[in-house]
């Protein structure tokens, strides 16, 4: 049985993570200073004589007492209504926090995994991206302060690796959905069910055309940990290749919650990817990983989530 440390772990992810990591056997420490973390993510948890909470900012020094086998460094503001009104705190948390984490990865003998982005692509220029593709990202952008801390975190990653000899893993995350997500985190399915369970018009930026390829957190989860326990070292893309387009998941959320919305269209923000799909021939080959949860499964579940959240009958 692994003590395993996991940084944001009252997040969206990084609560599932712990959730997982626990039913798997291990022990966990979750850290979270609660900037975008919620208590209410891991209350179910406490009491649980495996599970420890660490409410600290990993910009510091991080200091685990006792044995450490794994750090998963996940803390991050993670949705651009959340790194633009955090920029500073995301740039941090993605340089000075990876450089700490990996630090007592490294004191601790521990395995390190970093939580990275399909954000580090930028504007694909490549489509389905690839992880040998470098990106096309705009660093001074006010995207830049999310993807240029990820793109940062991969590199001092791979400088420990290389240089300390630390055994790291990268995950390069796409758009996730599921339970626990934050109705009012800017991101489009939260959104969306939002709009649509409170009777008001669907919000789609420019005209939809947009792609975004979304893939249930249950099967994220699944990858990330099939990483962790592998010996892969270069980044791996998890995430399901199903493209779909912004106003055609908009479309599929108010039906699915029978709501009578309307679409309604903004214009599309500063450096907003026009496409995304990950390339998974890697973690299909290598970690023997592929998404099993179909969109429409994995929307019915959200959406029951949020109605049970905001106290919405059916």
């Amino acid at each position: 049985m692994s003590r395993i440390l996991v940084t944001g772990g009252a997040g969206f992810l990084g609560s599932h993570l712990c959730e997982r990591l626990l039913a798997d056997g291990h022990r966990v420490v979750c850290m979270d200073n609660f900037i975008t973390g919620r208590a209410e993510n891991i209350a179910h948890l406490i009491g649980n004589a495996s599970f420890e909470l660490v409410q600290y900012d990993v910009t510091n020094f991080i200091h685990v007492p006792g044995e450490v086998s794994a750090v998963m460094h996940f803390a991050s503001p993670a949705s651009p209504i959340d790194y633009l009104k955090f920029p500073i705190q995301t740039l941090k948390v993605g340089s000075l926090g990876t450089h700490k984490a990996l630090g007592l990865a490294k004191a601790k003998g521990a395995r390190f995994l970093l939580a990275s982005t399909s954000e580090v692509y930028g504007d694909p220029l490549v489509h389905p991206q690839p992880e040998t593709y470098w990106g096309n990202v705009n660093p001074v952008g006010i995207r830049g302060v999310y993807d240029e801390a990820k793109r940062f975190a991969e590199a001092m990653t791979m400088a420990y690796h290389r240089y300390h000899g630390v055994e790291t893993r990268i995950v390069r995350i796409f758009n996730t959905y599921g339970p626990r997500m934050r109705v009012e985190d800017g991101r489009a399915i939260p959104a969306f069910i939002g709009q649509c369970l409170h009777g008001e018009n669907v919000t789609v930026f420019g005209d939809g055309s947009q792609t975004r390829s979304v893939c249930y957190v249950d099967d994220l989860i699944d990858g990330i940990i099939r990483l962790l326990w592998s010996d892969i070292s270069d980044p791996v893309n998890i995430g399901n290749p199903d493209e779909i387009s912004m106003k055609g998941l908009a479309e599929e959320v108010i039906a699915l919650t029978g709501s009578t919305s309307t679409i309604i269209h903004k214009d599309l923000p500063q450096d907003d990817p026009k496409i995304r799909q990950p390339d998974i021939t890697v973690a299909r080959t290598k970690l023997n990983w592929q998404p099993k949860v179909q969109r429409e499964e994995g929307l019915q579940r959200t959406i029951a989530w949020f109605r049970s959240e905001l106290g919405i009958s059916a």
